[in-house]
C-alpha cells in the first residue's frame, strides 16, 4: 500500500538525489487533446524546498509540456528506483514556465548546471507526495549519461537554437500555445 507524505523530507529529497531520470507527466484539457510523458536525465532537477522543484527544460523536438503547463498548470513527476530497493515516487502540483527574459527565470538558472540548450525553467508547487511499491519495475544499472542532447546544441550555437525553436516550439502537437520567446 502506497504512502502520501506532507512534504519532500531528507530521505525522499536523497531518493530523488540518486535518480538518474524522471518522467514528467501532463494533459491537455480537451478531450481530444494529447497525453504528454517525458523522460528527463542529467542533471537537471533540484528542490528548491520542501513542498517545491524545478527542472531545467533543455530544447527538444516538441514543447508539449510547456504548452499544457500554459493552458492548465497540471503536472506529475514520477522517479523510479531502477537500483536497490523498489519504489515509485510522484510529485503532484501545478506547474509554471520560466523562460530566458521572464522575471524570476534568471535567480532560478543559478542553482542548475549550465547546459547548452536551456529553454526554460519549469517550477512545481507540489500538492501531493505519494509513493508505491514499484514491484514490477525492473533493475538497471546506470552506464553514464548521453551527450547527443548538448552537443547537438553546442554545434547549432544561439543562433541555430533559436530557428530551431522558432520552428518546432512555437505551439504543441494540439496547436496550443508554447514558447513565448522573449529570448528566442
Amino acid at each position: 500500500m502506497g504512502k502520501v507524505y506532507e512534504a519532500i523530507d531528507d530521505r525522499l529529497a536523497e531518493l530523488i538525489g540518486r535518480q538518474h531520470v524522471f518522467f514528467v507527466a501532463t494533459a491537455a484539457l480537451a478531450a481530444e487533446g494529447s497525453v504528454n510523458l517525458s523522460p528527463k536525465g542529467l542533471d537537471s532537477l533540484v528542490i528548491l524546498d520542501p513542498h517545491t522543484v524545478a527542472y531545467l527544460d533543455l530544447v527538444g523536438s516538441g514543447a508539449e509540456t510547456i504548452a499544457h503547463l500554459r493552458e492548465n498548470g497540471r503536472i506529475t513527476i514520477l522517479f523510479c528506483s531502477f537500483e536497490g530497493s523498489p519504489l515509485l515516487l510522484r510529485l503532484y502540483g501545478r506547474g509554471e514556465v520560466f523562460e530566458p527574459g521572464d522575471e524570476g527565470f534568471e535567480s532560478l538558472l543559478t542553482r542548475f548546471p549550465k547546459y547548452p540548450g536551456t529553454r526554460s525553467i519549469i517550477h512545481v508547487s507540489v500538492t501531493r507526495i505519494a509513493d508505491s511499491c514499484g514491484f514490477g519495475v525492473p533493475l538497471y544499472r546506470f552506464e553514464g549519461e548521453r551527450t547527443q542532447l548538448t552537443a547537438w546544441a553546442e554545434r547549432k550555437g544561439d543562433e541555430g537554437l533559436r530557428e530551431y525553436q522558432l520552428g518546432n516550439n512555437r505551439v504543441s502537437l494540439d496547436g496550443l500555445p508554447a514558447l513565448r520567446g522573449k529570448k528566442l
